[in-house]
């Protein structure tokens, strides 16, 4: 298969605003051993990508400097050690950074295949979400049928993500969104029930819903004011999972309700795991997530797509949070 030497990449400039995405060239890059290379379709659009951008969110030691953390399209080279995927194979993978470009490395146990059904635009919104989602509401937050689960920022990527994989697993999913349309989306998508954090305050609507006994699992994204409120509606044994510091990363905590509930606390990033602990996670996302996706009984939402060159756009309404579910750029 054809590849050329070069290709079209978006660059982060300086650190700064939208402005800073710069369309650029640079050569093909090759494959390590336990890699291959990925001519992309599209891209995913995520909070770390824009945190990047304005200097916030280094890459790890290694990646490439592009953004983009998650992708889909063709397999065009593999790694000399690579023997479980061949070329031509349409997958989606999972990076540590790189696919703001037209053809990105990935490595072979991180790329999964596209499921049926889904697009190469829906396939490339899955990755960051999904192993996020699994990895936090799954593995830490112990989520399981029954439990009645509270989903901050109910209608980013994240958001949507959590609130259908939750109400798949049997949980009483609800959410919290910025605006009645907001709530009314987090509801079609499975909630129970969508709060307006502008109108309502989710600890007395949940406190009146679950007759004062409160929630078994909280996935945060926000921190900040919210971890007293997050102690304050927890359930006896319940479990709060912080994967963003939209609020603020300072927070004063009440630990007398973490003893007396008998509280876990807990959190993860998932962009500076080693490949062998990321790959844990693929298997898992693929194992019990792929079989959902496939039946339709899950899917990425997609809110708006723009093409390579307008990257910044992108990140621009992604700082308007007036998205609901995914942003993808196409290639």
């Amino acid at each position: 298969m054809s590849v050329p030497l070069e290709m079209a990449v978006v660059e982060i400039a300086a650190p700064g605003g939208p402005e800073q995405l710069k369309l650029g060239a640079r050569p093909v890059p090759r494959p390590g051993d336990e890699e291959v290379l990925v001519r992309v379709a599209a891209a995913g659009v995520n909070r770390p990508d824009v945190m990047q951008r304005q200097g916030r969110y280094p890459p790890p030691p290694g990646a490439s400097d592009l953004p983009g953390l998650e992708i889909a399209g063709e397999i065009v080279a593999l790694g000399a050690k690579v023997s479980t995927l061949s070329i031509g194979d349409q997958v989606t993978a999972l990076l540590p950074g790189g696919g703001y470009a037209a053809y990105a490395v990935a490595a072979a146990p991180l790329c999964l295949p596209v499921p049926t059904g889904i697009s190469m635009v829906e396939a490339a919104a899955i990755p960051e979400t999904f192993f996020t989602v699994w990895t936090n509401l799954f593995d830490r937050g112990r989520c399981q049928a029954g439990d009645t689960v509270l989903i901050h920022g109910g209608t980013s990527g994240i958001g949507t993500t959590a609130i259908q994989l939750a109400s798949a697993w049997g949980a009483r999913a609800f959410a919290t969104a910025g605006s009645d349309a907001k709530a009314r989306a987090c509801e079609r998508l499975g909630a129970v029930r969508g709060i307006n954090y502008h109108t309502e305050d989710f600890v007395e609507v949940l406190r009146s819903v679950t007759d004062g006994r409160g929630v078994d699992v909280i996935l945060d994204m926000v921190a900040g004011s919210y971890v007293a409120r997050n102690l304050d509606i927890a359930a006896l044994e319940g479990r709060i999972v912080v994967i963003s510091l939209l609020g603020g990363a300072r927070a004063e905590v009440n630990f007398g309700l973490v003893l007396s509930k008998r509280l876990t606390i807990t959190g993860s990033t998932l962009r500076a795991r080693t490949v062998a602990q990321k790959a844990a996670v693929a298997a898992a996302v693929r194992e019990n997530v792929w079989p959902l996706l496939a039946a339709g009984r899950v899917r990425p939402v997609i809110h708006a797509t723009f093409p390579l060159a307008e990257a910044g756009a992108a990140h621009r309404l992604m700082e308007t949070s007036n998205h609901i579910g995914k942003i993808v750029l196409t290639i």
